[in-house]
């Protein structure tokens, strides 16, 4: 497996904000915090590919929001903030030595973080980022593929990764405040803990999770799932509304 990332720009201090108010980022603990989640990708068996800094990009490191990997294809996003769409052509370019593209095209708009893939299951956050007609769109795109596309409202955060993501086969962590359970028919939950609201984004890769150490009473809720949890620190980059899904791009190879 490959993990696609990108180094912290510069200019994140200059990120996109929807939902956060803006707080001092220290773009040097940013970066640390970003190797360790590489370190960690690395000591769970991928190949990590760092694609070079973007300085006038502020919200490039979240190449996630950029493109979303299929087994047979990958598609290229056109994300709804107009400061990020330059973000897609260098992610498309590292993506197409292991993939056929596909893309979005308006008047789509969709950020990755939005795409939550279950098997051959897409949903789609309804948010001020992702559109109806990107649903419209994947859905006509992938059928021929056999994935079902669903549009999913959001309520309170940037993206449906915010509020809800796979941690097993058949499990979501989820935050019902933000995600409505009823459009995820057939699979398990656990809740996120009340008192940590953000705690929602997990990655799920290679037989464990990655999580943020911030969420300690959350992550014992996890523990049921029985997989092994890999604890990084994520809290810089939690300041532009990130999370540790969308830090990086995983190809199946």
């Amino acid at each position: 497996m490959i993990a696609i990332t990108r180094e912290v720009s510069r200019s994140v201090v200059n990120c996109e904000l929807t939902h956060l108010a803006r707080t001092p980022i220290d773009v040097t603990r940013a970066r640390a915090q970003h190797e360790q989640y590489r370190s960690t990708l690395r000591a769970l068996g991928l190949e990590v590919v760092s694609l070079p800094e973007e300085p006038n990009l502020p919200d490039s490191v979240f190449v996630e929001d950029a493109a979303f990997v299929l087994d047979e294809v990958a598609v290229l996003t056109r994300p709804g903030a107009d400061s990020r769409k330059p973000e897609v052509e260098s992610v498309a370019r590292a993506l197409e030595k292991y993939r056929p593209l596909l893309r979005v095209s308006a008047p789509a708009t969709l950020d990755g973080g939005d795409v939550l893939v279950a098997g051959k299951k897409i949903f789609v956050g309804q948010t001020l980022r992702s559109n109806a007609a990107a649903v419209m769109q994947l859905s006509d795109l992938l059928k021929p593929l056999g994935y079902e596309v669903t549009g999913v409202p959001v309520t309170d955060c940037l993206h449906l990764k915010s509020g809800v993501s796979q941690v097993a086969e058949d499990t979501l962590l989820i935050n019902p405040a933000w995600v409505d359970k009823s459009y995820f028919e057939g699979f398990k939950f656990i809740e996120v803990d009340p008192s940590e609201p953000y705690a929602a984004n997990a990655l799920m890769v290679e037989g464990a999770l990655i999580y943020p150490s911030a969420f300690q009473q959350t992550r014992k809720r996890l523990e049921i799932v029985g997989r092994p949890i890999v604890p990084v620190e994520a809290d810089e980059l939690a300041k532009a509304e990130g999370g540790v899904t969308c830090c990086s791009l995983i190809v199946k190879i």
